[in-house]
């Protein structure tokens, strides 16, 4: 046991918890109670707020409990490419996570009568909320989405200054909800990075302030985020809990909001990952009635989910059931609305699978040269890791010494973001 870790155990005792009473109010096995305290494991990063809360101590001092170095430069540091100016992105990345466990922690713990912050009106303006619509907006049409990241650090330090002086539950709840969807943003941020623990990390948070705020919707979405990291990281059997869970949630929200066809959406990619054509295409026509809504189901911000996308996505689903057939009449009727150069490299590259499948290299090379020259524009770790997908399909053409060609330079393309 090292001796921070012994200090850990000491403050747990004195509490008044034994090890099976911390562990219950935790909701863990003694076990991993015993690990933490003997330091062969470490409180996930979405625990932390609730053990601060029952050592009763801030955040920051179990932090120093835990850890030998500071924890969001530890909890930053994955075996993944980096940002760009690496130096500075990490510190901008670490300063991120590091208001993300403040507002963690205030959305876990309302009401501090001793919050070190200066308490403040909570009361926010409707522009508030403009300026987050504003921040989606700016990150759906940006071709380097990194750009965004300033602009989300201004406001989760805004946030916690408001959470720690909010005065009524209403000003409470309203703040929550604004700090999942800020949370959303920064986990789409992350996973355009390739950084799937810290984009989890976020929409794990971002369901918690949702439930906070009485948000449905906003729960739901972040479940649903959640479930796609899993779904890209090819973890389906981890997705679908999720999204059954994001499905029960968007039934409780607004019927006039498209949370529950975007989930829907994802749900079909799900069942395509397992093979199951009937259920994807049972999901995928439900997704289609967002169409029969009345009004503009998304909200420019954390729901942007209108129906355009859903080309691309039954493409997409067809592709990984195995019917090039019918994922390319989809793919191009995509490839022919106006697409963020995200999207865009996304279904050039699905099109270039196709073309695997046809044997057709002259296919692969039209669409894979124009998804390549898009992931040079927007060094986009997404983009990315779909080119790598693609490189990984490429065998059965191989022997062209075009494709050979291509995959060189895929291999060649810069993975930071």
């Amino acid at each position: 046991m090292t001796l921070r870790r012994k200090r850990f155990a000491e403050r747990r005792a004195a509490q008044g918890y034994s090890q099976e009473d911390f562990a219950e109010a935790l909701m863990v096995a003694v076990s991993t109670v015993v690990r933490w305290e003997g330091g062969r494991a470490t409180p996930r990063p979405h625990q932390r707020p609730r053990i601060a809360h029952l050592l009763g101590i801030p955040l920051f001092e179990l932090e120093g409990l835990l850890f030998d170095v500071q924890p969001v430069e530890a909890a930053a540091h994955f075996d993944v490419p980096d940002f760009r100016h690496r130096d500075d992105d990490d510190m901008k990345r670490r300063e991120v996570l590091g208001l993300l466990a403040v507002t963690g922690t205030l959305v876990t713990l309302p009401g501090l009568d001793d919050s070190p912050w200066q308490r403040t009106d909570a009361g926010l303006a409707a522009n508030k909320e403009e300026v987050h619509r504003g921040l989606w907006q700016v990150f759906t049409l940006s071709d380097s989405k990194q750009t965004v990241f300033p602009a989300v650090r201004r406001q989760l330090h805004a946030l916690t200054t408001s959470l720690a002086g909010a005065r009524t539950e209403g000003d409470r709840a309203r703040l929550c909800a604004m700090t999942a969807d800020v949370y959303q943003l920064a986990g789409e941020l992350f996973f355009d990075a390739n950084r799937y623990t810290d984009a989890a990390q976020c929409y794990t948070l971002a369901a918690h302030a949702a439930h906070a705020g009485g948000a449905h919707d906003l729960w739901a979405c972040a479940m649903t985020r959640h479930a796609y990291v899993e779904l890209y990281a090819h973890r389906a059997s981890a997705a679908h809990p999720l999204l059954a869970a994001a499905h029960r949630l968007a039934r409780r929200g607004d019927s006039a909001l498209s949370t529950r066809h975007w989930v829907a959406a994802v749900q079909a990619e799900a069942y395509a990952a397992v093979g199951d054509i009937k259920a994807c295409t049972r999901a995928l026509d439900e997704a289609e009635k967002v169409h029969d809504l009345d009004s503009l189901p998304g909200n420019g911000g954390w729901l942007r989910f209108d129906g355009s996308r859903l080309f691309e996505e039954r493409g997409a689903c067809y592709l990984q059931l195995g019917r090039p057939d019918l994922a390319e009449n989809a793919l191009a009727a995509a490839l022919a609305q106006p697409l963020s150069l995200r999207r865009r490299a996304a279904v050039l590259t699905n099109l270039a699978v196709v073309g695997v499948h046809r044997r057709d290299v002259e296919q692969v090379m039209h669409y894979a040269e124009m998804a390549i020259d898009l992931a040079g524009q927007s060094k986009s770790g997404f983009v990315g890791k779909k080119l790598d997908g693609l490189r990984e399909r490429l065998a059965p053409v191989m022997a062209d010494d075009r494709i050979s060609g291509l995959d060189q330079r895929i291999a060649a393309l810069s993975r930071t973001a």
